[in-house]
């Protein structure tokens, strides 16, 4: 019986979630001198994860990053099927008996809660639905929301807080040249934010947005950032912290909020940079109408950190919209372990675990699905070369048995050719409409137009 990695027995894995960290494992996994094929598997139509359905449309340098996937795609062995969801098309176990090894790609699509009372009102929604509202994710197709509010708050001050930030303010005839969704463009075209308040818990030197990020909203036409000076400035201890842990973006973000803290606003849009502050309390008649707010102080974790404690002062804002971005969680996979506390699936450099601490013969883990949310798109390629690693390590110990590819992949599955078709006809009916391209935002449109 010939060896697994030979021609005449290819390596055979799948790989389920077609974002960065799936692409990635694909490209390592194909770039050998052994003979592998890879089936990257997805539940959608459309192939990309969060470079299609979470980068902002403004930022089309970011979503650049496909042209690097569709290389990928056109390796030996590579096979995009797309419209396929494992716990529903098929199970993990039918997955795992069809393939030598399974690689989970699925990222964390779920957001963190507020935790504090009046989190559930009207008018209250997580960044990670806000975000697949306008970019068109099928899942986020129906989202409901009111955006007849002048002043909204953005909890958290990390890149996705700056990505809502940007698509409240921005100029609507720059952002309609984009691809954001037409329904999404329709409704903030109608909008009337004028303010919007970004809180985070900590200091200036603890933000985590990039100084490119902050720098972009300070430079919108017809939009001021503003800053007040005690936010900006450092406690003792945060000057300690920075001086000891501040690398060169912290440092240069400090240096910028510093520098343009206390200028008046200009513009008819305001950004308002509230640090060292907290959501308490969310209050309203049928519908978020307030927001209480905490001011915070910075005090040593005993960990080389520092944290955010309440003072106890308070203060009260005027907002009909809230929108919660602090951070993703994972959500379980049918078969599969999963860790409820980290949000991730439990693995030991890549290789997921079952209860017990043991290794899963054949089942590995990428991306955020493995570490948690953190990191940018660039951060999953060695990510998922270490994963890959572990794999070729554990290829000496696989059954040369064949395999069969499931009868459901070919009977439901959307191919490459599928996507390059879909592909096109999204830049067709952008262009009809002046901008980059137009999303079909659902999947029973997207599977009747192939068909068609």
């Amino acid at each position: 019986m010939s060896a697994v990695g030979t021609a005449e027995r290819p390596l055979r894995v799948a790989i389920v979630g077609s974002g960065p960290s799936g692409f990635y494992a694909a490209q390592h996994l194909l770039g050998g001198p052994d003979t592998v094929e890879v089936d990257l598997v997805d539940r959608l139509p459309t192939p990309f994860g969060l470079v299609r359905g979470g980068v902002a449309p403004d930022h089309q340098n970011i979503k650049a990053v496909i042209r690097a996937y569709d290389k990928t795609a056109k390796l030996a062995g590579f096979r995009f099927v797309g419209n396929v969801a494992i716990g529903r098309d098929l199970t993990l176990d039918e997955l795992r008996a069809a393939y030598d090894q399974v690689v989970l790609a699925v990222g964390c699509e779920s957001a963190n809660p507020l935790g504090i009372p009046g989190q559930d009102l009207p008018g209250s929604h997580s960044a990670t639905a806000f975000v697949g509202w306008y970019n068109g994710h099928p899942d986020h197709r129906d989202f409901v929301i009111d955006l007849s509010a002048t002043a909204a708050v953005v909890v958290g001050v990390g890149n996705v807080a700056m990505d809502v930030t940007r698509v409240l303010v921005r100029d609507r005839d720059e952002l309609a040249k984009s691809d954001i969704a037409d329904h999404a463009m329709q409704r903030l075209r109608e909008g009337a934010v004028k303010d919007v308040y970004v809180l985070g818990r900590r200091g200036a030197a603890q933000a985590a947005f990039s100084p490119a990020e902050i720098k972009e909203i300070a430079e919108l036409d017809g939009v001021s950032l503003v800053v007040r000076p005690e936010d900006a400035a450092l406690d003792p201890a945060s000057e300690a912290w920075l001086a000891e842990h501040g690398d060169k973006p912290t440092h240069e973000n400090v240096r910028f909020l510093q520098e343009i803290a206390g200028r008046p606003p200009t513009g008819d849009r305001r950004v308002h940079l509230r640090l060292l502050t907290s959501p308490v309390a969310l209050y309203g008649n049928g519908r978020v109408e307030e927001v209480e707010l905490g001011r915070n102080r910075l005090e040593p974790d005993g960990k080389g950190d520092l944290r955010a404690v309440d003072t106890g002062e308070r203060e009260r804002i005027r907002a009909g919209l809230v929108f919660r971005a602090i951070g993703y969680r994972g959500t379980a996979l049918p078969g599969c372990p999963f860790d409820e506390r980290k949000g991730t699936i439990p693995n030991e450099g890549g290789r997921v675990i079952d209860k017990d601490g043991r290794p899963i013969p054949g089942l590995y883990v990428v991306g955020w699905a493995k570490r948690g949310p953190q990191g940018l798109i660039g951060t999953n390629r060695a990510d998922s070369k270490d994963t890959v690693e572990k794999m070729k390590q554990d290829r000496a110990s696989l059954d040369p048995a064949p395999r069969t590819r499931p009868a459901v992949l070919d009977r439901v599955g959307v191919g490459w050719t599928d996507w390059e078709r879909l592909d096109a006809e999204e830049i067709r009916r952008g262009q009809e409409r002046s901008k980059l391209r137009e999303k079909l935002v659902q999947i029973e449109e997207m599977v009747a137009f192939l068909k068609g």
